[in-house]
This record gives structure tokens, C-alpha cells and sequence, in this order.
């Protein structure tokens, strides 16, 4: 399911001018740089945390337990949060995930140290 951010609010930081911000709930988090070689599959597995990945630089997919894959690259983030998934009977546990094209793909998540909602756009 794709989400949009969609409380911005329009205020200044410090003495810069007033920029969009959509400010999210504070808590812990870690961050992990990845680099996932040309041709790399992430067979089903589930995030190890709630987690936003950002990817930086090549192209990179995520596909769902029904199916659903949605590829992205730079300017996109997706936010996984499959922790605690029901097991299918074919074997699809939280998601698979890959690279794309002649590139790795290197991405930065923000691993939050927050229990999973599991409610789709929660986060706006």
C-alpha cells in the first residue's frame, strides 16, 4: 500500500526560513547503512525492526505477501513494518526484497525501537 506524509506544517528552524515539516513520534532508533550487490534476493524474511529504508543510490524492490511488488529508488522510502507475520502455506513470511539493474543498491534504514502498529499509514 502506498502512503503519502501528509501533516506538514509550514515553521522556520532557528533563523532559517519556514520549510515543510512533517514530524514524526520520538523515539530510539539505529541507524544501518546496506549494500545489497547486483542480482542480491532477500528470500521471505520480516524487517528486524519497524523501520524506514531510504535508498541512496541503484534500484531496489520489496514484494509483499499478496504479491504486491513496488520497486524504488532514490527519492523514495517505504517503511517496513511485517514484524509478527502469519506464515503462509507456500512459505511467504513479512516480505522479499531485491535489487534491480546493473547496480547494488545502497540504502539506509532507520530502525525504530518502537513495537509494530501494523496499521497502513499510520505514520501520517
Amino acid at each position: 500500500m502506498r502512503c503519502e506524509l501528509d501533516k506538514f506544517e509550514l515553521k522556520g528552524v532557528g533563523n532559517a526560513a519556514p520549510q515543510w515539516n512533517d514530524k514524526q513520534e520520538r523515539s530510539d532508533a539505529t541507524v544501518v547503512f546496506t549494500v545489497q550487490p547486483v542480482g542480491w534476493v532477500g528470500e521471505w524474511h520480516e524487517n528486524p525492526a519497524p523501520q524506514w529504508i531510504v535508498p541512496l543510490s541503484g534500484r531496489w524492490w520489496v514484494e509483499s505477501m499478496d504479491g504486491t511488488r513496488i520497486e524504488m529508488g532514490p527519492g523514495d522510502l517505504s517503511l517496513g513494518e511485517d514484524q509478527g507475520s502469519i506464515g503462509s502455506a507456500d512459505g511467504r513470511k513479512g516480505h522479499r526484497s531485491g535489487t534491480i539493474g546493473d547496480q547494488p543498491a545502497v540504502l539506509m534504514t532507520v530502525q525504530l525501537h518502537v513495537d509494530p502498529v501494523h496499521r497502513p499509514g499510520h505514520f501520517q
